[in-house]
């Protein structure tokens, strides 16, 4: 039996793998340049949610050691726990911790209380992320690049920096995803204007030159 779940296990991994794989390809050959495709972060939010993400998960990891899994998700500053914890009390220090953080702007709580989840859950997981990402990248003036997303069981949470009307194509689209129950959405939601001006300012970006003229 064991043999037969690290068998499905690894089978997963692949799969993920060469979906992510396919992905980067259609980002690259499909919609290279295109500013729908472009992350609306500046670099500076895109390296403070980094070091936010990096910074919380290795702090939980070693507040709670084997009582909890704990996923940290930071996108526009604004942080999504998620995964399992031995009890309410650590799910609430945890967000308590993470609300803390002088870069966060808000938490979104989704840690789930009960045993740490296996090593296929979270293989079945990532398999789901990227059947989502993947129907993503296919939705025309849908800007998957400027979105996060995480998938826990058949849960499936987003965030990003999304219009109105981009924030319901993207939650219709993960719906209609095969394996996804439920859908929360954490978007940071932008007039037309701001999406134009947030379009226009990355194509600026994209065209200074990546080091310092030689004199």
């Amino acid at each position: 039996m064991r043999i037969n779940l690290l068998g499905k296990a690894l089978a997963l991994l692949m799969i993920t793998s060469f979906l992510t794989s396919c992905a980067v390809v259609a980002v690259g050959g499909v919609a290279a340049g295109a500013s729908v495709m472009a992350d609306r972060r500046t670099p500076a939010v895109q390296a403070i949610d980094k070091g936010i993400g990096l910074e919380l998960e290795n702090a939980l990891d070693k507040r709670f050691g084997d009582n909890a899994h704990i996923n940290v998700t930071s996108f526009n500053q604004k942080v999504l726990l998620t995964g399992e914890v031995k009890d309410a009390d650590i799910k609430e220090q945890a967000g308590t911790f993470a609300k803390a953080n002088k870069n966060v702007r808000s938490v979104f709580n989704e840690l789930v209380v009960g045993p740490n989840s296996t090593f296929t859950a979270r293989a079945n997981d990532s398999y789901l992320e990227s059947k989502v990402k993947t129907q993503m990248i296919f939705t025309d003036k849908l800007p998957s690049n400027s979105m996060a997303i995480v998938a826990e069981g058949s849960s499936v949470y987003l965030m990003g920096i999304l219009t109105q009307q981009e924030a319901e194509i993207a939650k219709k689209v993960t719906s209609n995803t095969s394996g996804v129950k439920d859908v929360y959405a954490y978007f940071d939601i932008i007039s037309d204007a701001e999406k134009l001006r947030l379009e226009k300012q990355g194509k600026a970006d994209e065209s200074q030159p990546s080091s310092p003229p030689k004199n």
